[in-house]
């Protein structure tokens, strides 16, 4: 699969930049006060499209317009433009010539290479993980954990959801391997979008307990363990999808300025 950029990283942008750049002096390739303002905004502008698309407040097969979201962010169209690209180069938006940008729609087939790819890779996070494991390691898990528990205590959905999914980013992230942890970010926001495409009930999909039982066996270093339940949750969740599409009309300007 190919590897996509970290969320919040400046790879694309740097890409973009690499050739001019090298060919100024040096004292000329400090960011200037504009420049940084502009990254800035193409950063908060992501996040908050991929916070909604995690909460499951942006649908799948939603129009991302570039005028509208322009109108909702303040920002200009070719500033948007640079948000959607990034976001297409991640496979969350897709875009379409004379149609615009959408969020991605994933198929039954795309749905089921994402599991078979994450059955594949998500061994080979904890194998990392538990070679490099560190007290600090886990009690970032555990305190993640944690804020799972207290968001199905107070009945957050949104939060159960992003943080669900985090999770397995957040595993990724500790393992230390960067090439890994892109490929999991990538794949865990189309299993969101998978789950909210097919309407998967949260309760189902990602049962209270795993995450636990599995930041447990890692603490033990019992990497079969961890491997075992692992596969087992990602079965969980393949296995409460419903082929039911309901995308819907939503109202782009409520989602982001709320």
């Amino acid at each position: 699969m190919e590897l996509r950029p970290q969320r919040g990283g400046a790879a694309d942008r740097m890409a973009a930049d690499h050739d001019h750049t090298d060919s100024m002096p040096a004292t000329a390739r400090k960011t200037s006060p504009a420049r940084a303002e502009r990254e800035k905004s193409v950063d908060e502008i992501y996040e908050k499209i991929y916070i909604a698309i995690l909460e499951h407040r942006l649908h799948p097969g939603t129009k991302l317009g570039e005028e509208r979201m322009a109108d909702i962010f303040g920002v200009s169209r070719a500033r948007v433009r640079e948000v959607l690209a990034r976001l297409a180069h991640e496979q969350i938006v897709e875009l379409y010539p004379q149609r615009g940008a959408y969020v991605a729609k994933p198929t039954t087939e795309q749905a089921r290479d994402v599991f078979e790819a994450r059955r594949l890779i998500e061994p080979a996070v904890l194998k990392r993980l538990i070679d490099t494991l560190t007290t600090e390691k886990i009690n970032r898990l555990r305190q993640h954990a944690e804020l799972e528990e207290d968001a199905r205590r107070r009945n957050d959905k949104r939060a159960v959801i992003r943080l669900s999914g985090e999770f397995h980013t957040l595993a990724a992230e500790l393992a230390g391997n960067s090439a890994l942890s892109r490929s999991m970010r990538e794949l865990c926001m189309l299993t969101c979008l998978t789950i909210f495409l097919y309407d998967a009930p949260t309760a189902q999909s990602c049962r209270h307990d795993e995450h636990g039982l599995i930041i447990d066996a890692v603490a033990k270093k019992d990497r079969a363990r961890a491997e075992k339940l692992m596969l087992a949750h990602l079965d969980h969740i393949e296995g409460s999808l419903q082929l039911e599409n309901s995308n819907g009309e939503v109202d782009l300007e409520a989602i982001f300025k709320s």
